[in-house]
């Protein structure tokens, strides 16, 4: 109810907003925080470190995924064409023996993404466990 004041010529309301209750409600709810804080339990992550990181591929293996779908493999500066089929007979005939050898995908930026999962997974599946996507960083 707004309060009443007789000043001058005649009684007129004054409009004020009483900031009380707001305040107790802030207060309380400060509270509240301040009591809970203290028990919620922060959720561990366990990020890598830097000392523990893989050392570099000894070989790098390509596979490249032109903008009509095609598949090209390039190592050692050699280029082969491949088909979705047979990509993971073809990367395994050419990384060999060796443990220590990285397969880098590199797609056009017009292929579907689908094509692109399904070449890693292709590669995933026959066995070889480092398989990574190679990115253009915009200027």
């Amino acid at each position: 109810m707004p309060a009443v004041s007789s000043r001058g010529r005649g009684r007129r309301t004054i409009a004020e907003i009483n900031m009380v209750p707001f305040i107790d409600v802030m207060l309380v709810l400060l509270i509240i925080f301040m009591v809970t804080a203290p028990m919620i339990t922060p959720s561990m992550v366990d990020l890598p470190s830097v000392g523990k990181a893989a050392k570099q591929p000894d070989k790098v293996v390509q596979v490249v995924i032109q903008k009509d779908e095609r598949l090209e493999l390039v190592s050692d500066g050699k280029t082969d064409s491949a088909t979705l089929s047979s990509v993971a007979s073809s990367v395994k005939r050419l990384v060999g023996e060796e443990a220590n050898t990285a397969v880098v995908i590199s797609a056009d930026r017009s292929v579907k993404y689908e094509t692109v999962v399904k070449v890693m997974d292709s590669l995933q599946r026959a066995g070889i466990a480092r398989v990574g996507l190679s990115v253009q960083l915009a200027p």
